[in-house]
């Protein structure tokens, strides 16, 4: 059993001289990027999800203690106030991601112009009780959608 192994390996050490030396491959050890270095060169739309949050925010606690507290206030105008409000949040952590798709200026805009119509004419028609651009709404949200599938790209 010891000889059948020792000639193995003098056949497979005999067969190596005839074959061509190579070198190991050479090992690059590289650090990764950090994520803001990558993002940076549509860093302009980390820019605007960081206004769009603090809006949503502001926005969201004036509904929750003026708007949304009034009893006399239609449901109806409540909810359209809350479902902006969700929408815009939503949108705005989706615009932070925006940097790293392959078409970052396509999906930011089509973001930006989601939050403008969908979340923007629900907000002024929650808090002005002006309905004539709520037929702007339907529009936002089909950005939005847009603005999803295009980092499917």
């Amino acid at each position: 059993n010891t000889n059948l192994f020792k000639l193995v390996q003098a056949l497979s050490t005999g067969l190596n001289s005839f074959l061509p030396k190579q070198n190991a491959p050479q090992i690059i050890k590289m650090d990764p990027e950090p994520l803001w270095k990558l993002a940076s060169s549509s860093s302009y739309f980390v820019k605007i999800a960081g206004i769009s949050g603090a809006s949503a925010v502001i926005l969201g606690a004036y509904g929750a203690h003026s708007l949304l507290s009034d009893d006399e206030k239609d449901d109806n105008v409540k909810k359209a106030f809350e479902s902006a409000n969700r929408y815009h949040f939503i949108h705005t952590l989706a615009l932070l991601g925006v940097p790293l798709c392959r078409y970052p200026s396509l999906s930011g805009c089509l973001f930006i112009l989601g939050l403008s119509m969908f979340c923007g004419t629900c907000y002024y028609s929650s808090l002005s009780g002006d309905h004539r651009f709520r037929r702007l709404t339907p529009i936002g949200g089909t950005f939005f959608i847009l603005g999803w599938l295009s980092l499917f790209l």
